[in-house]
């Protein structure tokens, strides 16, 4: 695999998972509570998150081979998903249903809502499948794969961390902006991901 297909790995974690747009849903959920108590919250559902999407990452083509799945079917599959999260970007549904969940008080939030569904959401855990199975086995990419979707853990808990300064820098309008040029960059790479499958699509026998 070339630099490329890394670079759009990447590009495809960090919009699916969208950091940008978690932060002021982290100041929200973790309203009233101290730096220490924030600290603490966002590196757990990090980490939580991180495992969940490792273990989509390793596990995930061999539990759908157990349910009789193809990759290009997943693929497809998952490209529809990620285009339905696009629209939803794109249209601010996603940021409300986030909203929605983030209003639904717990002590401690770090396991649900923040890391599933807000961060390791069904998007993600799709993506990870569909990475790790353009490697076809190869030990040396599924790591780097890996190894990306932990640079984008990073970047969330850099945001959750920053998060009030963050909200305060970009306003309500600023972060709107983002989320739907996200959204459309997402709308793109989940068609390619919907075309990669229809061309890996084996031909019935006339």
């Amino acid at each position: 695999m070339d630099l490329t297909f890394y670079i759009s790995a990447f590009v495809t974690l960090f919009v699916i998972i969208d950091p940008i747009g978690l932060a002021p849903l982290f100041v929200a959920i973790t309203q009233g509570m101290t730096p220490p108590e924030r600290r603490a919250i966002g590196l757990r559902a990090a980490a939580v998150a991180m495992g969940l999407l490792t273990l989509f990452g390793l596990l995930g083509e061999a539990v759908l081979g157990f349910v009789g799945i193809s990759m290009p079917a997943f693929r497809i599959a998952g490209g529809i998903l990620l285009f339905l999260t696009a629209l939803d970007m794109l249209f601010e549904r996603r940021t409300r249903r986030r909203e929605d969940q983030a209003d639904d008080h717990r002590p401690d939030p770090s396991v649900f809502p923040l890391a599933t569904p807000l961060i390791a959401g069904p998007g993600a855990m799709a993506t990870m499948i569909l990475l790790a199975g353009q490697v076809r086995g190869d030990p040396a990419a599924l790591v780097l794969i890996h190894l990306v979707m932990a640079v984008v853990m990073g970047l969330v808990l850099v945001m959750f961390l920053s998060a009030g300064l963050l909200e305060r820098a970009l306003g309500k309008t600023g972060t709107n902006v983002i989320t739907r040029l996200l959204g459309m960059l997402l709308a793109a790479l989940s068609v390619q991901f919907v075309i990669d499958g229809l061309t890996n699509l084996p031909l019935a026998p006339l």
